[in-house]
């Protein structure tokens, strides 16, 4: 059946996303293109680092996506009295969780990737990078719920506006902290570090500012005071669990093949890390998207549409499509402006050429993929999308190890996995969606 949901609704959710993902993104383009001007060692350390923390800060993102869901089935069954409970709720949660992060990563970073960094160089800037960066934890995690909440009720404007303030910050830190500007002291990469933290720091407490000051809180009932409910406590773990464990999943596949990439040499390294933070631009419209399309999927079977959800998913996929597709041919159209952001130095920017081609390409498969894979989650059905990202990963990581570490091919052709995973992703995903078994899900 034909979806009511408008491209104009879809827009509405997904550009405040979109705009603010820029901004977020800044945070990785400015680290990179900072650390590219300290040297190669400092731009390996900080794409391990940087994946490092994120894949522990995917735990607390797929908790934010979890309630989010809810949140936004709440709505569309007009509940707006438990989307307060479900937002308080979602703090008994993230708190403990940003606690057992923090102390991983603190006391445990350095035995789990002394055994698996081969460059004594690499290894002792990335765990100078963690040290530094484990502290962000529990700003971001809080972040999350708040983005959790103001995605599913469909008002995403102050996510633009929380990260730009957070870009702006960090770009400011970068400078002064990586340099040692007006008087601070030259940090290197521990300095990217902390500057990502106190950008962190910064987009929480906007977040806190404009839910007390802008939002009306009352017709959400976030300032009532909710006794704890185990029944939805446990509800909120069953559905966000799978998220959990399938963006954790997702982004320590991407750990794992940097390390296996460490192991071609630092240049082959810093060469990744430029093409890792390119790729990450290109997503960049794919995560608006997939938020929105989690939301409208989980707001239609709310409302007892269940039967539009694939039309949905469908249009969502053809803007989706074309916004990265205008991303791709932009860069392809100026590669070698686009990789001189990141370095100046001759030959790491002709080694990246390659690479650059097969990730723009990539791109286009993994904008469709994404939605149709955020479209089961949409769903509730998240034990299915996990499963669908254990099968991915698996064949994903086994064809990496097959090319760098078996075969030993230069690093573009180690890019190639993309393809793979972003097929397989898409595939799976738009053949459960057809099936219809997810139209009994409960949340």
């Amino acid at each position: 059946m034909k979806t009511t949901v408008t491209y104009r609704e879809i827009w509405h959710i997904a550009f405040p996303i979109i705009l603010g993902s820029i901004a977020q993104n800044l945070l990785n383009v400015t680290d990179t293109a900072f650390l590219g001007r300290v040297g190669i060692i400092a731009l390996g350390a900080g794409a391990i680092g940087g994946i490092f923390y994120f894949s522990a800060v995917m735990l607390a993102w797929g908790f934010g996506v979890g309630m989010q869901i809810i949140i936004a089935r709440r709505r569309g069954e007009n509940k707006m009295s438990e989307i307060g409970q479900t937002f308080q709720h979602g703090f008994y949660f993230q708190v403990p969780l940003a606690l057992s992060l923090f102390s991983i990563m603190q006391f445990f970073a350095k035995d789990i990737l002394k055994h698996v960094i081969d460059s004594p160089d690499v290894y002792l800037s990335t765990i100078e990078f963690i040290r530094f960066r484990s502290y962000g934890v529990f700003f971001a995690g809080i972040n999350m719920l708040f983005r959790g909440l103001y995605v599913g009720i469909a008002k995403t404007r102050v996510i633009t506006y929380t990260t730009v303030v957070m870009a702006t910050v960090n770009i400011l830190f970068d400078y002064v902290l990586i340099f040692g500007k007006f008087g601070f002291p030259e940090m290197g990469i521990a300095g990217a570090a902390l500057a990502s933290v106190i950008a962190e720091f910064t987009a929480m407490i906007f977040f806190i500012f404009y839910t007390l000051f802008k939002l009306n809180g009352r017709i959400f009932h976030l300032y009532t005071r909710w006794p704890f409910d185990k029944g939805l406590y446990d509800r909120m773990i069953k559905l966000s669990l799978p998220v959990m464990f399938q963006n954790f999943l997702s982004l320590a596949s991407w750990l794992v093949f940097f390390l296996f990439v460490e192991k071609l040499g630092e240049q082959a390294l810093a060469v990744s890390n430029i093409i890792r933070s390119f790729y990450i631009v290109l997503m960049i419209p794919m995560w608006g998207f997939a938020s929105a399309t989690n939301t409208l999927v989980s707001g239609l079977i709310g409302q007892g549409k269940g039967e539009e959800v694939l039309s949905l998913v469908m249009k969502i996929v053809r803007i989706s499509f074309l916004m990265v597709f205008f991303l791709v041919a932009l860069g392809l159209l100026f590669p070698g402006l686009a990789i001189r952001i990141y370095t100046n130095d001759p030959i790491l920017m002709e080694a990246s050429l390659p690479a650059f081609y097969i990730i723009s390409l990539a791109a286009l498969i993994l904008a469709m993929a994404f939605i149709f894979f955020n479209g089961v989650s949409g769903t509730g059905k998240t034990q299915v999308s996990f499963a669908i990202e254990i099968v991915v990963i698996v064949i994903y990581l086994g064809f990496t190890y097959l090319v760098a570490e078996y075969l030993r091919m230069p690093v573009h052709l180690v890019w190639t996995a993309e393809f793979l995973y972003a097929f397989l992703l898409g595939y799976l995903s738009y053949l459960y969606l057809r099936r219809g078994h997810w139209r009994s899900a409960k949340v």
